[in-house]
């Protein structure tokens, strides 16, 4: 058996039939040329043959008795392949299949729950886009995949080459039945875990306590002792995006250049994260004033952050939320960039002097009644809509390859995630790097905001304004160490310096400018159109 860690198992406590807990993706794929078989069968073979290399896609929950306790994981010895990888034909993505339409159905996906007496994974094979090309839809239970995971899975479903590599064939499994254990032996189980949790609680109090003393700290103000707010935490206006959810979800997703954004960070002095967060803040900014709406005082953002130390290998989540102000409240693009900078700087300072008293585990025993209880009872009695917000919204970008993808022989156009909104959260804006393009997927619940498109539509929008501001920006006086290599470069014959392949791949279709017939909407396009004018000056 192994035990859920305590930030896993809440992940599953917290879940509730309007607020899901799994995490997806969107893959777009181009067939190979002349490819002439059922794609479908060949994704279930593919999959089929790896699974033994990351054990996420052959585990389940097994629950304690009572649920008393955090659940463990347990092999599934009777798993369906035809459960878990599922055909999606044009009949039910209707003609002409185009993107629109592909992520109004990837929302209606996102929206289910998963079934926890299975593998918490779910495959989709969608047909039926107007380019030709197929689409992937996958998604899994977040309590089953966190960065270190998400690692493994790539390299057990993922290819550097349309010709699948070799992997050796999974060693035969004993029937073990552990998850038909008797009571005595899971309560057993569940009260020796309890103890070593809490031993170890109690072993990191010192350093919990001067954690917390170091962050929350005493001023003397007007003469009397107060508690000072941490700095870089800041109150979060009320918007309408800080309401109890549903089920229901709405997704869109558009595609940004890489190298663009990069070269951004460098000339202005930011990070590429920061030129993330400015570019959500300014289309969150146009589109609230869409509606009418003007909060008093700036959005905050909650990004999430590590806590892994260097060499844990440990599968459970180790996560927290930092806040960012994403200084709605300043007008001017590039004031509003570094004052988001400093706000970024500010609270990885707070996260990593708060680091120590920020549990990853903790004993489990009567948790899962508390959590679920307290879930229920927070989006029953919209309680999101009666406190005060902590944060408007999630904003997250998760590093990925910077090179093409093959997926059971098809290669990868396109890369989207998409997330999890969360009641008084209902929007979260995810961007994902891949193969030279930074791909953004906005999930939100419907209830609060019915289409993300146009929001998708300011991403890029901003994405234009804040890149042609700040080309407009003097050039930065070169470091010593930039002119040696500039003087190193010049002495090498031309024909030798290498061009960096994410500035000269092919674009794929899903990414490259096309007629009206292309499914991706027209201000990406034109967006893409003027960064291959941009590369080619």
């Amino acid at each position: 058996m192994n035990h859920l860690g305590g930030m896993d198992a809440s992940l599953l406590h917290f879940e509730t039939p309007e607020m899901p807990m799994h995490v997806g993706s969107l893959q777009i794929v181009d067939l190979p040329e002349g490819y002439a078989g059922d794609y479908y069968e060949d994704v279930k073979r593919y999959v089929a043959g790896r699974m033994h290399l990351a054990d996420v896609f052959q585990r389940k929950l097994s629950l304690m008795p009572f649920e008393l306790a955090n659940p463990v994981w347990v092999d599934d010895e009777d798993l369906d392949i035809d459960y878990h990888v599922r055909h999606v034909r044009h009949v039910i993505l209707p003609r002409p299949g185009t993107w629109e339409q592909l992520e109004r159905y990837v929302a209606r996906l996102h929206s289910g729950l998963l079934d926890r007496s299975r593998p918490l994974w779910e495959t989709y094979v969608i047909e039926g886009l107007n380019t030709g090309q197929m689409a992937i839809y996958n998604k899994m239970h977040h309590a089953a995949i966190d960065g270190q995971v998400g690692v493994a899975v790539t390299q057990a479903l993922l290819g550097v080459s349309a010709v699948p590599a070799p992997i050796k064939p999974p060693r035969p499994r004993p029937r073990t039945n552990q998850y038909q254990l008797g009571v005595a032996e899971l309560a057993g189980a569940a009260l020796s875990n309890a103890v070593q949790q809490a031993v170890k609680i109690v072993k990191s109090l010192p350093a919990t306590a001067r954690a917390i003393a170091g962050v929350v700290y005493a001023e003397r103000i007007d003469g009397k002792r107060r508690l000072a707010m941490p700095k870089g935490l800041q109150r979060a206006p009320r918007t309408p995006l800080n309401v109890a959810i549903t089920n229901q979800r709405a997704f869109a997703a558009r595609s940004l250049p890489l190298a663009d954004i990069e070269l951004m960070a460098k000339r202005s002095g930011a990070s590429l994260n920061d030129i993330v967060l400015a570019i959500c803040a300014g289309a969150l900014k146009r589109c609230l004033a869409d509606y009418n709406f003007t909060p008093d005082r700036p959005l905050v953002a909650g990004v999430p952050v590590s806590l892994r130390e260097a060499g844990n290998t440990d599968p459970n989540n180790q996560v927290a939320m930092m806040m960012v102000s994403l200084a709605t409240d300043v007008e001017d693009p590039l004031e509003r960039l570094q004052a988001i900078k400093a706000s970024a700087n500010a609270g990885k300072e707070l996260t990593g002097s708060f680091k120590a008293a920020i549990p990853t585990d903790f004993p489990s025993l009567v948790v899962p009644w508390l959590m679920s209880g307290a879930a229920s009872l927070y989006g029953r009695w919209r309680l999101a809509e009666r406190l005060p917000p902590i944060v408007n919204v999630a904003i997250s970008n998760v590093p990925g390859p910077q090179h093409p993808l093959y997926f059971a022989g098809a290669k990868l156009a396109g890369f989207f995630p998409v997330s999890i909104p969360a009641h008084g959260i209902a929007l979260n804006m995810t961007v994902q790097s891949y193969n030279g393009t930074l791909e953004v997927g906005l999930t939100a619940c419907r209830r609060a905001m019915r289409d993300v498109t146009d929001l998708a539509d300011h991403v890029v929008q901003e994405f234009e304004l804040l890149r042609g501001l700040i080309e407009a920006l003097e050039p930065a006086a070169p470091s010593a160490v930039a002119l040696a290599a500039a003087a190193a470069a010049v002495v090498l014959p031309a024909e030798k310096v290498a061009v960096p392949v994410a500035r000269k791949r092919a674009r794929p279709r899903v990414a490259a400018a096309r007629p009206a017939t292309s499914p991706l909407p027209p201000a990406t396009r034109r967006t893409r159109r003027a960064s291959a004018a941009s590369h080619a000056t």
